[in-house]
């Protein structure tokens, strides 16, 4: 397909790096005849999670709802939490997320959006969710635990989930996985991790996809430097029995 053609833009976990997400947008260059979505985790651990919100809204970009999104909105809207539910979510970045907002106060309108957010949507061919899914329970019982929060029993499946659909990912640092370089996106069977740690101090790279082209934008928010790539050129295979291994082994651990 032409690069020329409608685009559908998917774009990873930005956590709070809106001056990285303005470089990779003006690498993107999106136009109104492309679909632009984020995979969740806008917030928390980078310095301007309000402004990445408020850009997002602003331009009606479709977004998923992220762990991160999802703690914020169970602490603020569900009464009362014992003192360590509260500060393991300051502890995981929340703290950034209350001092990027005036007075650190999170607006009704941003909570309010951040209730709407759906936690996967289909396009037909590809599946967007922010964690992955439980691969042991039927689509209509996942929760949005499961949605927000899978990790090794999903990357490990030996099989993919859909048989005519590509799941694409955020949430889990794709170097993180046996084999995988920084900057590098993940695959597994039937799912693509584009989560290249755009926070963590070893990586940087922000990443959005382009699923019609098979191209990715990158910027690192660590250094002024952006690149565009051919998919194939930047992704890497994940063999799920080494994920299995590796989760076997953390559970001896």
């Amino acid at each position: 397909m032409s690069a020329e053609s409608h685009r559908r833009i998917v774009i990873g976990d930005v956590h709070g790096h809106y001056k990285g997400l303005m470089k990779l947008m003006d690498a993107i260059a999106p136009t109104e005849l492309d679909s632009v979505y984020f995979l969740g985790d806008l917030i928390d651990r980078g310095p301007q999670s309000a402004e990445v919100v408020s850009f997002v809204m602003e331009n009606q970009y479709y977004c998923l709802l992220g762990n991160h999104e999802q703690m914020l909105v169970n602490i603020l809207t569900q009464g009362h939490h014992p003192a360590p539910i509260v500060q393991a979510w300051l502890y995981s970045g929340g703290q950034a997320t209350v001092a990027s907002y005036q007075e650190g106060i999170v607006p009704y309108e941003h909570v309010e959006w951040f209730m709407s957010l759906p936690t996967h949507l289909d396009l037909g061919d590809v599946w967007l969710v922010h964690a992955g899914v439980n691969p042991s329970i039927p689509l209509a019982s996942q929760t949005a635990e499961h949605l927000c929060w899978v990790r090794d029993e999903f990357h490990s499946i030996p099989k993919p989930y859909f048989q005519d659909k590509l799941i694409i990912i955020g949430h889990t640092i794709t170097f993180t996985m046996p084999g995988v370089i920084p900057g590098q996106l993940a695959q597994g069977q039937g799912w693509l991790d584009i989560d290249t740690g755009a926070y963590h101090p070893r990586s940087g790279w922000l990443t959005g996809l382009d699923i019609t082209n098979g191209i990715v934008y990158q910027a690192n928010v660590l250094k002024n430097l952006t690149r565009v790539l051919r998919l194939e050129e930047v992704v890497a295979y994940v063999n799920p029995n080494e994920i299995k291994f590796a989760h076997a082994s953390r559970r001896r651990a």
